[in-house]
């Protein structure tokens, strides 16, 4: 049963996160007094991303939206990440374990999604699903690499 713990945490802390406004979560004015200087700048310039129909740079929506919109797109990944890990730990010592972890992290970030369309000033995107999912993917390549490395070393 301790094993579920981790995955249960990450969930509330995602349904929490997504039951806040964007008013709620913007961390732009903490940018703005962390980075007074914009350092970065030009090379951030450098990037264009399009998203939900529109172009996200810091030509477009300008310096701190565009690290903001950056910050929160990574965590979103890394979120979901922790959470194909606790579910690939959850799942433990079942065949198939991988792919079902992946899934499930799929249909957790298409219920994020949805509840986050329930919430003012929110959109839910399947871009968003997609970013999650793989977010999960990488997160979770890397943990069953390294898990698999070190089971190696162990048997020699």
């Amino acid at each position: 049963m301790k094993k579920y713990i981790p995955l249960a945490v990450l969930v509330v802390i995602i349904f929490i996160s997504s039951s806040q406004s964007y008013e709620q979560q913007s961390i732009v004015p903490t940018l703005q007094q962390l980075f007074p200087n914009q350092p970065l700048k030009e090379f951030l310039s450098l990037f264009h991303i399009p998203y939900w129909g529109i172009e996200v740079s810091v030509a477009e929506r300008g310096y701190y939206y565009f690290l903001e919109f950056s910050i929160r797109k990574t965590m979103h990944m890394l979120s979901f990440g922790a959470i194909a890990i606790a579910l690939y730990i959850a799942l433990y010592p079942k065949k198939w374990r991988y792919f079902y972890a992946l899934l499930l992290t799929f249909v957790l970030a298409s219920a994020d999604e949805l509840h986050q369309s329930f919430t003012s000033g929110r959109t839910a995107t399947m871009s968003d699903v997609w970013l999650d999912t793989v977010g999960g993917f990488i997160l979770l390549t890397l943990f069953v690499g390294i898990i698999s490395l070190f089971k190696k070393r162990i048997r020699r």
